[in-house]
């Protein structure tokens, strides 16, 4: 294991303030300024060391014998430090001195960003998909210059400032007296080139923007909120860089006949009352068309019949929902005589005429297995 102590010439017993001084005293020594690139080495030896020493529960680590570097020293931090960079960069307010990476001019070219537009559908359209046309404002790659930013027949320029370099150097005091740093070319915003001449179309960006019509599938399923992603057709980038995606979000319209839920339908059919004690085949006008339902001799009020495959078409997955008809048995309130001496007869041959008060049990009322249908859907 690395012995740090030795490596910053301090004893066990130092404390956080002799550390910190003696890591003060061997930087200096070693800055490149006074040491050059000979003392590289050496300084990240110190470096490692103070990331270590220098942190309490790491140096608590380290005199339990666990090296949280995890036994190497230099350049690379380890397991749960920090690199040699990062010290330096901590003291010194700025990148190595000793040639590693440095930053040199940033690319005016960007990815253009994402554009996010709206469209309506109906139940039916959601049922099934349709295609859509939408209008949208986007950005284009600017037909004068291509992207360029220049005028026509002009060119950008190496910036005088930084030489191209798209960082300058100053001198900066810190802790261990001044050190060099180096910070983005203010004359040219760190691109390393300036434009004397932008395009005047699209005023230096290298696009412009018009409104499209765009064509979109959207699939059998879809929801209000649900997304779709088409790629590479959002604004054009800065500069003539590539484009980024454009997201059509949809909103389901609420259809006057048939609720959703999930990827079933539900609607409600109003049954006589003869039928619904007769039984009947009744049609019903489905987004499929005209389909039968079978009203069973005796059925009650809050009944269902599920259509299968007459629902919703599953989202990236096969098939469709089911479409629940809920049964509603309609009480006449305007019968004729005739009609109303027809059911006293009935009623006289039931031993109905005068009916008893019987009271439901608890869960077989209507009230109950209307519940208990909503319940199960």
């Amino acid at each position: 294991m690395n012995d740090y102590y030795a490596t910053l010439g301090l004893s066990r017993d130092a404390s956080e303030a002799d550390i910190k001084k003696a890591y003060r005293k061997l930087a200096r020594e070693l800055h490149p300024d006074v040491a050059g690139p000979d003392g590289e080495e050496r300084f990240k030896e110190v470096a490692a060391a103070y990331e270590v020493l220098g942190n309490a529960d790491k140096k608590a680590q380290y005199d339990r014998g666990v090296d949280p570097r995890g036994g190497h020293a230099g350049a690379q931090g380890g397991p749960q430090g920090f690199g040699f960079e990062d010290i330096f960069e901590q003291f010194f307010g700025g990148g190595s001195p000793f040639g590693g990476q440095q930053r040199g001019p940033a690319s005016r070219t960007q990815r253009g960003g994402d554009t996010l537009v709206q469209t309506a559908v109906t139940l039916k359209e959601a049922v099934f998909g349709v295609s859509r046309e939408v209008q949208v404002d986007l950005a284009d790659v600017c037909s004068t210059c291509h992207g360029s930013c220049c005028a026509p027949g002009t060119q950008p320029q190496q910036c005088r400032q930084c030489n191209g370099q798209g960082v300058v150097q100053r001198m900066a005091r810190s802790l261990l007296g001044n050190v060099m740093t180096t910070s983005p070319c203010p004359a040219c915003g760190g691109y390393g080139t300036t434009i004397p001449s932008p395009c005047g179309d699209c005023s230096g960006q290298g696009r412009t923007h018009s409104r499209h019509t765009i064509k979109v599938d959207i699939p059998a399923g879809v929801e209000t909120g649900t997304r779709i992603r088409l790629a590479g057709r959002g604004d054009a980038g800065v500069a003539g860089g590539q484009k980024g995606d454009l997201y059509v979000e949809i909103r389901e319209k609420r259809d006057e006949v048939f609720e959703r839920r999930g990827d079933d339908l539900h609607c409600t059919l109003e049954v006589p009352m003869t039928a619904a004690a007769l039984g009947a085949t009744m049609m019903v006008d489905t987004f499929d068309g005209e389909q039968p339902v079978e009203v069973r001799p005796g059925t009650h009020a809050g009944s269902s019949v599920k259509l299968k495959g007459l629902g919703v078409g599953r989202l990236q997955r096969a098939g469709r929902g089911d479409l629940i008809v809920q049964l509603d048995v309609h009480t006449p309130t305007d019968i004729t005589d005739e009609q109303a001496e027809l059911l006293r007869q009935l009623a006289a041959l039931r031993g109905e005429e005068m009916p008893e008060a019987n009271l439901a049990p608890v869960g077989g009322g209507v009230f109950h297995r209307l519940r208990d249908a909503f319940k199960g859907r």
